[in-house]
């Protein structure tokens, strides 16, 4: 079994494709949210038929939101998963970010009442300097987001659908409509197995103590395999092909280690945290691509760190092809020359 290929498959990167954004968002729990274009993409390459009209429908209708949990940073989660993963993300990242709302002249007390006042007017979505304007707090600079992060910890807000290029907010009680349930180390294992505790701490930001408990609340479900355990009655396979992952691919955020070749770590991780777009050839990370507008056209410059095959080529074009459809653009493919 080839490890990565299995994890690629488990991350919906196979030929088994969601059919609609709810499920390729709940088959890796979430999606990094922070990039609203990169989530898109994140749901492309997971999807067959979908449009970048057809996330932002999905976000408009509250079938999926985005809100702050792993590793205390905006994801987009299913809705029906909102309320479990904020009572294991909140109280944490919470407390983590304790410290710095203080910096920012934020008490626990202060940032309590800003959500009392919170339940009082936002009835509907509204921007974050529409909500600076009503709440009263000194919410200057960062301190209006790692206010608005802090309830959205405590399950009160969550982002609602974007206003041109704006994000909105609203409250979770009136904005989400399903309630559901699950178990971490269970519903992780289903969108990144085989793995193990470390790599699901990697993943969560918890401690890696918490992980391997989550893993023992399952243990019963699970069985040793190369790379770690994975659920026994998973549906476990190997990606095969060429995808092409945006920045921030959930893919790339799975694990304690990426399948990245060493020397070309740093073309993908460019430090600060950002994962930059990169090819994905049945799992494994085989060069990077970016895109450049041009005035008839979307460019898709690939990269590779090697030379390629035809085959690879030829999956190379129906990616970008694919990309163009997702985002109603003509695309133009252009592979350069490995360095």
């Amino acid at each position: 079994m080839d490890i990565w290929a299995a994890r690629a498959y488990a991350n919906g990167l196979g030929d088994d494709r969601a059919r609609t954004v709810v499920d390729a968002v709940r088959k890796v729990v979430a999606l990094q949210g922070q990039d609203v274009r990169a989530t898109r993409l994140a749901v492309r390459v997971r999807t067959d038929g979908l449009t970048a009209a057809d996330v932002d429908d999905a976000v408009a209708r509250a079938d999926v939101v985005r809100t702050w949990a792993m590793r205390g940073t905006l994801h987009l989660v299913a809705a029906e998963d909102l309320r479990w993963l904020t009572s294991i993300f909140g109280p944490y990242f919470r407390d983590r970010q304790r410290p710095r709302r203080r910096q920012l002249g934020l008490t626990d007390d202060d940032c309590a009442r800003g959500v009392e006042q919170l339940l009082t007017f936002l009835h509907a979505p509204m921007t974050r300097a529409e909500i600076v304007e009503r709440v009263d707090l000194d919410l200057a600079g960062q301190a209006a987001p790692y206010f608005l992060a802090f309830a959205a910890f405590e399950g009160v807000v969550c982002r609602g659908p974007e206003r041109g290029n704006e994000a909105t907010y609203v409250l979770v009680d009136e904005w989400v409509r399903t309630h559901g349930e699950g178990r971490l180390a269970e519903r992780y294992l289903r969108g990144h197995g085989p793995a193990t505790p470390a790599d699901l701490a990697a993943w969560s930001g918890l401690p890696v103590t918490v992980a391997r408990k989550a893993f023992d609340d399952v243990r019963d479900l699970l069985e040793p395999v190369d790379g770690g355990l994975r659920l026994r009655d998973g549906h476990h396979g190997d990606a095969v092909g060429t995808r092409l992952l945006g920045h921030f691919d959930a893919y790339l955020l799975g694990y304690g280690e990426r399948p990245i070749p060493p020397e070309h770590v740093k073309t993908i991780q460019t430090g600060g945290g950002f994962v930059m777009p990169a090819v994905s050839v049945s799992g494994r990370i085989h060069g990077a691509w970016s895109a450049r507008p041009t005035r008839d056209s979307l460019g898709i410059d690939v990269t590779p760190f090697t030379t390629i095959l035809e085959r690879l080529t030829d999956e190379l074009s129906a990616e970008a092809a694919d990309l163009g459809r997702f985002l109603g653009q003509q695309t133009t493919l252009s592979v350069r020359t490995p360095n």
